[in-house]
């Protein structure tokens, strides 16, 4: 895929989440590595989940010498009491898995969409119902769900995704006035197209359903709509979740923190 030069990754600004228990989801590559690295590196202890055991192994090994430390966590998020069970005891909570399948309405596989939805909607609320217990005893938590700018405009072939989160805009509002009289905060992040390998594997879909070659993906079709003509870099995703679970976004709480290169500026 070709792509304009990757954007340096931000400098960490001071987080301290020493003591602190958090759990990221989809954390063996992507989004998910980058704030499971982030958060360890700010003293957490990370349940890093995902059903990539290798991946998560290797992001065990790239968090050694971190003032926190990563715990690989295999798991299929598609076993929801599984899923609430491991979120238990956690204090920051990162819903970030997703998966993507780009077809037209009328081709799309109902399994599929069912899978969506599971993973990315259904799954999170779960995570959310294992985790308020603790967060509310001890009076503070911090819920962030890895949104989309699909979570706040639509794009056309993507109807699991976008409506999956579009209903995770809505469950982290609830959270979130749920969680206010507990010292409990729940936001979304929402970036546009990130360089990971999700969007990697859409270039051959999109290519297919638009009727254009695999080269001409990127700019007309993914940055078509941002003003930033770049991908995002998984680590400024990561900053902006840290940013969430800090200090000074205490006051921060149900609303969607976009990062779309002006997309919904149109």
């Amino acid at each position: 895929m070709t792509a304009p030069p990757a954007f340096p990754a931000p400098h960490p600004s001071p987080l301290d989440l020493g003591g602190r228990t958090a759990l990221v989801t989809g954390a063996a590559g992507g989004i998910g590595r980058a704030c499971a690295l982030r958060l360890a590196d700010a003293g957490a202890k990370v349940r890093a989940v995902d059903r990539d055991a290798g991946g998560l192994e290797a992001l065990a090994e790239e968090a050694h010498g971190l003032a926190g430390a990563v715990e690989p966590h295999v798991l299929d998020l598609t076993d929801l009491d599984a899923a609430e069970l491991a979120a238990v005891g956690t204090d920051v909570l990162v819903n970030n898995a997703g998966l993507q399948l780009v077809r037209p309405i009328e081709e799309f596989p109902p399994d599929a969409f069912h899978t969506v939805l599971t993973v990315m909607l259904e799954a999170p609320f779960r995570l959310i119902r294992g985790a308020l217990p603790h967060m509310y005893g001890q009076g503070w938590g911090r819920i962030v769900n890895v949104s989309s700018v699909h979570g706040l405009r639509a794009s056309a072939y993507k109807s699991a995704y976008v409506a999956a989160k579009h209903g995770l805009e809505g469950l982290s509002k609830t959270a979130a006035l749920e969680g206010a009289p507990h010292g409990v905060t729940s936001n979304c992040v929402n970036p546009a197209y990130v360089r990971t390998p999700l969007v990697e594997r859409q270039i051959a879909d999109q290519a297919r359903t638009h009727g254009i070659p695999e080269e001409r993906v990127l700019s007309e079709v993914l940055l078509q709509d941002s003003a930033v003509k770049r991908l995002i870099e998984p680590e400024e995703v990561a900053e902006a979740v840290a940013y969430l679970c800090g200090p000074q976004a205490s006051f921060v709480t149900g609303t969607s923190l976009v990062l779309d290169g002006g997309w919904t500026a149109h």
